[in-house]
C-alpha cells in the first residue's frame, strides 16, 4: 500500500515561513509543487496567510535570464557572495530543462557552482520548465511569494532563452540579462526586440578581453536614452564572475533599480501586475485566446485582477469557474 504524504497546516507553515524557517520554506515549495487537488487548495490558503507587507512591499525579486552558456550560474554565485558579505539572506529559484527521463531538474552543475557559498541565509530550489515556453516553469511566481516571505534577495534564475523566452521580465521587479561576448546572440536579441525588456545589462567573462569590450560597446550604442529624466537608464556593465571583477558594481546597480522602483512607487504595484500576468498565461493555456476573450479580454482580465485581492491560486479558481459557468456551453456548440 503506498503512503500518502500528510499535508501541512497552512497557517502554521505561513507563520514559520515568515519566520525565515528554512525547513518550513522548503515544505512550502514541496505544497505548491503538490498538483493533488487537496494539496492545491492548501496551498491557496498557504499563499492567503503570509504577509502582505512581504509579498508586495519589501525584499528585491531579481530575474537572471541569457542566453546558454553565458554564465549566469557562476554569476548567479559570485553575486551570493556579495550579498552575504552584506548581510542579506538569498533564496534561489533555478529553472533548469526537464530531464527527458524523469521529467526533473538537470541541476549537478548548478549545485556544484554553487556549493562553496551556501550556508543557511542561502537557499535553492531547482525547478524543471517541464516544456514550459518562456523560459520559466509554472511554478515560479507562487513560489516566489514564498521565498519573498523569508529571504531578502529572491533571485530568479531562467533557463537559457530564445528571442521570445522572457517571461522573467513580467515576474520580477529587475531584470538582468547576461549577455556572451563574441556569440552574436546579443544582437540577434537587439533586434527582436529582447533587448528592451531588462533593467540591467551585463557582459560575463570581461577576462577573455577584446571581444568582451567589444560585445559591451556594441550593447551601450543599443540603447534607447530615457525619454524623462526620471525614466531607469539601463546600465551595460562588464563582469567576470570567475575573476571576481565588476560583480559589486552589478549588485549596487541592481539595488539601484529597485531603489529607483520605490521612489516611483510603483513595486506593490509592479507585483500585482505579475500575479495577474501569471493567472492570465495560466487562463490563456487551459482555456486558449477564446476563452480570454469570453472573460472580457486580457485588458479587462488584468484591470479586474489588479483590483482583485487573494491569492494567485484562489484569483485563478474564481475566473476558472466563471469561464465553466458562463462560456463552457459556447465553447461546446462551437466544437459541435
Amino acid at each position: 500500500m503506498i503512503a500518502v504524504r500528510a499535508l501541512p497546516n497552512p497557517g502554521t507553515l505561513a507563520e514559520s515561513v515568515s519566520a525565515r524557517d528554512r525547513s518550513a520554506v522548503a515544505r512550502a515549495l514541496n505544497l505548491l509543487d503538490d498538483k493533488r487537488p487537496d494539496a492545491r487548495r492548501y496551498a491557496a490558503r498557504l499563499l492567503a496567510t503570509l504577509p502582505a507587507d512581504r509579498l508586495y512591499r519589501t525584499g528585491h525579486l531579481i530575474g537572471l535570464t541569457g542566453p546558454p552558456g553565458a554564465g549566469k550560474s557562476s554569476l548567479t554565485a559570485a553575486l551570493v557572495q556579495v550579498w552575504r558579505g552584506r548581510g542579506l539572506s538569498v533564496g534561489i529559484l533555478a529553472v533548469d530543462p526537464s530531464s527527458p527521463i524523469s521529467g526533473g531538474a538537470l541541476l549537478g552543475d548548478r549545485l556544484r557552482m554553487l556549493s562553496g557559498e551556501l550556508d543557511d541565509k542561502v537557499f535553492i530550489r531547482s525547478l524543471a520548465c517541464r516544456g514550459e515556453f518562456g523560459g520559466l516553469s509554472a511554478e515560479v511566481w507562487p513560489m516566489s511569494l514564498v521565498m519573498l516571505a523569508a529571504f531578502d534577495i529572491v533571485l530568479v534564475e531562467t533557463v537559457g532563452v530564445g528571442q521570445k523566452e522572457i517571461d522573467v521580465s513580467k515576474l520580477t521587479d529587475t531584470t538582468c540579462f547576461v549577455a556572451q561576448p563574441a556569440s552574436g546572440d546579443s544582437i540577434q536579441f537587439l533586434k527582436a526586440g529582447i533587448m528592451e525588456v531588462p533593467h540591467v545589462l551585463v557582459v560575463n567573462k570581461e577576462d577573455i578581453g577584446l571581444a568582451a569590450k567589444k560585445t559591451l560597446s556594441e550593447l551601450r550604442s543599443t540603447l534607447k536614452q530615457p525619454s524623462d529624466d526620471d525614466d531607469w537608464r539601463v546600465p551595460a556593465l562588464s563582469a567576470s564572475a570567475a575573476q571576481g571583477t565588476g560583480i559589486e558594481a552589478l549588485a549596487n546597480s541592481l539595488e539601484a533599480h529597485r531603489s529607483w522602483l520605490e521612489r516611483q512607487g510603483l513595486l506593490g504595484s509592479s507585483r500585482q501586475r505579475f500575479q495577474a500576468e501569471w493567472v492570465i498565461k495560466r487562463l490563456l493555456e487551459e482555456f486558449g485566446r477564446f476563452g480570454i476573450e469570453c472573460l472580457g479580454g486580457k485588458t479587462v482580465l488584468m484591470e479586474k485582477l489588479m483590483d482583485t485581492q487573494g491569492s494567485a491560486f484562489d484569483q485563478y479558481d474564481l475566473l476558472q469557474e466563471q469561464f465553466l459557468s458562463d462560456c463552457a456551453g459556447e465553447t461546446a456548440s462551437l466544437a459541435r
